[in-house]
């Protein structure tokens, strides 16, 4: 058997997320299909991650067994692939790696991003959250920041999740200005669900005044979701990158 890596895209518009689930389309079972038809085989591919239903991957990697050794830079078989596929799923390439390589445990960071729209825009209101009121981005950075000197975020985490630990080492928070766009970055080595909605929510209050740039960290401290601010919609969110200790393109 050889083990290939695909690198991916896809708009998460229509599925229940990436992973399998019995009574809902998933990316992961779109996937199964269309490799398992066109290899003749039973392909079950294994993510980097599990984005939730709406959240969208503009650069995402799973991996997958095959019988076929010869599937690396074959460009018929891409090509076949996204014909097959429907339309909000991209595949970009596939890539023979060592047989003990592993599309999610082997991942060192995911960087994913949120977006909001500052104005009115009716050609990208799926893909980003509209939201007009004023924010303090100055603050929101403030509270952002601390991020970085924590660990356990279980105030963001969505209750009752099947996880070991809610540890997670944040690199990177930040809100930039993008045109009529604000962007919230964030690098971290892992995620745990529902984590980065919940964070775009809560410093959407530390923006708006309803919650003290102090009471953020007081928050972190409390590990208590119930205190942390309302998660905003999964059309905004997007995991941009995952970044491995190897190289695979």
């Amino acid at each position: 058997m050889t083990r290939y890596f695909v690198h991916l895209a896809y708009k998460g518009t229509n599925y229940h997320g990436w992973q399998y689930q019995p009574n809902a389309i998933t990316v992961q079972e779109t996937l199964n299909k269309a490799f398992s038809l066109l290899l003749s085989e039973e392909i079950n591919l294994t993510g980097a991650g599990r984005t939730d239903t709406g959240v969208h991957a503009r650069n995402f990697f799973a991996h997958f067994d095959s019988n076929h050794s010869d599937l690396q830079h074959n460009n018929q078989i891409v090509y076949k692939l996204n014909c097959f596929l429907p339309d909000d799923i991209q595949i970009f390439g596939l890539y023979k790696m060592d047989h003990n390589a592993h599309a999610r445990f082997d991942a060192t960071e995911r960087e994913y991003k949120y977006y909001i729209s500052r104005t009115k825009n009716i050609f990208s209101s799926d893909y980003c959250w509209q939201f007009y009121p004023e924010l303090d981005i100055a603050e929101m950075n403030i509270a952002a920041s601390t991020l970085l000197q924590y660990t356990d975020f279980t105030s963001f985490s969505k209750l009752h999740t099947d996880v070991m630990t809610n540890n997670c080492k944040v690199s990177e928070a930040k809100w930039n200005v993008e045109d009529n766009l604000l962007v919230f970055k964030i690098i971290a080595d892992r995620f745990l669900r529902n984590m980065v909605r919940s964070l775009v929510g809560t410093l959407i209050e530390v923006g708006n005044g309803k919650r003290a740039t102090n009471d953020f960290e007081k928050l972190i401290l409390t590990k208590d979701r119930t205190k942390a601010g309302p998660s905003v919609p999964a059309k905004g969110l997007f995991l941009e990158n995952i970044r491995y200790p190897y190289s695979i393109i």
